[in-house]
Protein backbone atom coordinates (compact mmCIF):
# COMPACT_ATOMS: atom_id res chain seq x y z
CA UNK A 1 0.00 0.00 0.00
CA UNK A 2 1.58 3.28 -1.08
CA UNK A 3 -0.71 5.85 0.55
CA UNK A 4 -0.55 4.46 4.09
CA UNK A 5 1.43 1.82 5.89
CA UNK A 6 0.11 -1.58 6.89
CA UNK A 7 -0.44 -0.57 10.52
CA UNK A 8 -2.34 2.57 9.50
CA UNK A 9 -4.48 0.58 7.07
CA UNK A 10 -5.36 -2.02 9.69
CA UNK A 11 -6.17 0.72 12.22
CA UNK A 12 -8.47 2.37 9.69
CA UNK A 13 -10.25 -0.90 8.92
CA UNK A 14 -10.70 -1.48 12.65
CA UNK A 15 -13.13 1.47 12.66
CA UNK A 16 -16.75 0.30 12.30
CA UNK A 17 -17.80 3.43 10.39
CA UNK A 18 -14.97 3.10 7.86
CA UNK A 19 -15.90 -0.54 7.26
CA UNK A 20 -19.58 0.37 6.92
CA UNK A 21 -18.77 3.05 4.33
CA UNK A 22 -16.67 0.68 2.23
CA UNK A 23 -19.33 -2.02 2.46
CA UNK A 24 -22.08 0.38 1.33
CA UNK A 25 -19.96 1.69 -1.54
CA UNK A 26 -19.59 -1.83 -2.92
CA UNK A 27 -23.27 -1.51 -3.94
CA UNK A 28 -22.60 1.59 -6.04
CA UNK A 29 -21.65 5.27 -5.87
CA UNK A 30 -23.21 7.22 -3.00
CA UNK A 31 -23.35 10.79 -1.76
CA UNK A 32 -22.45 11.70 1.81
CA UNK A 33 -26.12 12.09 2.73
CA UNK A 34 -26.88 8.62 1.32
CA UNK A 35 -23.94 7.15 3.26
CA UNK A 36 -25.06 8.88 6.47
CA UNK A 37 -28.54 7.38 6.16
CA UNK A 38 -27.31 3.91 5.19
CA UNK A 39 -24.60 3.76 7.86
CA UNK A 40 -26.48 5.70 10.56
CA UNK A 41 -23.77 8.28 11.12
CA UNK A 42 -23.53 12.07 11.27
CA UNK A 43 -22.17 14.21 8.44
CA UNK A 44 -18.97 15.10 10.37
CA UNK A 45 -18.33 11.41 11.11
CA UNK A 46 -18.85 10.49 7.45
CA UNK A 47 -16.57 13.26 6.18
CA UNK A 48 -13.78 12.34 8.64
CA UNK A 49 -13.91 8.68 7.61
CA UNK A 50 -14.13 9.50 3.91
CA UNK A 51 -11.05 11.74 4.19
CA UNK A 52 -9.11 8.90 5.82
CA UNK A 53 -10.41 6.32 3.33
CA UNK A 54 -9.45 8.56 0.41
CA UNK A 55 -5.96 9.07 1.84
CA UNK A 56 -5.63 5.28 2.03
CA UNK A 57 -6.90 4.99 -1.56
CA UNK A 58 -9.81 2.76 -0.50
CA UNK A 59 -12.48 5.13 -1.83
CA UNK A 60 -12.49 7.86 -4.48
CA UNK A 61 -14.53 11.00 -4.94
CA UNK A 62 -16.38 11.62 -8.20
CA UNK A 63 -18.34 14.61 -9.43
CA UNK A 64 -21.91 13.93 -10.51
CA UNK A 65 -24.39 16.15 -12.31
CA UNK A 66 -28.07 16.08 -11.45
CA UNK A 67 -30.77 16.77 -14.08
CA UNK A 68 -30.88 20.44 -12.99
CA UNK A 69 -27.21 20.83 -13.88
CA UNK A 70 -25.93 21.08 -10.29
CA UNK A 71 -22.72 19.27 -9.39
CA UNK A 72 -22.32 17.16 -6.29
CA UNK A 73 -19.89 14.58 -4.95
CA UNK A 74 -20.41 10.84 -4.93
CA UNK A 75 -18.00 8.29 -3.57
CA UNK A 76 -16.98 4.92 -4.98
CA UNK A 77 -15.08 2.02 -3.46
CA UNK A 78 -11.69 1.39 -5.08
CA UNK A 79 -10.90 -1.79 -3.16
CA UNK A 80 -12.23 -5.31 -3.56
CA UNK A 81 -10.18 -7.24 -1.05
CA UNK A 82 -7.80 -6.73 1.87
CA UNK A 83 -5.82 -9.78 2.94
CA UNK A 84 -3.72 -10.12 6.07
CA UNK A 85 -1.21 -12.96 5.98
CA UNK A 86 0.88 -14.19 8.88
CA UNK A 87 3.81 -16.38 7.86
CA UNK A 88 7.46 -16.91 8.74
CA UNK A 89 7.36 -14.37 11.56
CA UNK A 90 5.91 -11.60 9.41
CA UNK A 91 2.57 -9.89 8.89
CA UNK A 92 1.75 -8.84 5.34
CA UNK A 93 -1.23 -6.75 4.23
CA UNK A 94 -2.26 -6.93 0.57
CA UNK A 95 -4.91 -4.76 -1.06
CA UNK A 96 -6.67 -5.82 -4.24
CA UNK A 97 -8.00 -2.86 -6.19
CA UNK A 98 -11.21 -2.93 -8.18
CA UNK A 99 -10.65 -4.51 -11.58
CA UNK A 100 -12.39 -1.65 -13.35
CA UNK A 101 -11.46 1.99 -12.85
CA UNK A 102 -13.97 3.67 -10.50
CA UNK A 103 -14.49 6.49 -12.99
CA UNK A 104 -15.45 3.96 -15.67
CA UNK A 105 -17.85 2.17 -13.30
CA UNK A 106 -19.43 5.50 -12.34
CA UNK A 107 -19.79 6.53 -15.99
CA UNK A 108 -21.41 3.17 -16.79
CA UNK A 109 -23.85 3.63 -13.93
CA UNK A 110 -24.68 7.23 -14.89
CA UNK A 111 -25.19 6.32 -18.55
CA UNK A 112 -27.44 3.46 -17.47
CA UNK A 113 -29.69 5.98 -15.71
CA UNK A 114 -29.99 8.23 -18.76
Amino acid sequence: MDAVGDDELLALLEDEYARAIIAELTTGPMSVSELCAACEMSDPTAYRRLDRLEAADLVAERQAVDPDGHHYKRYVATVEDVTVTFADGTCDVAVTRSSKDPADRFTDLFEGLS
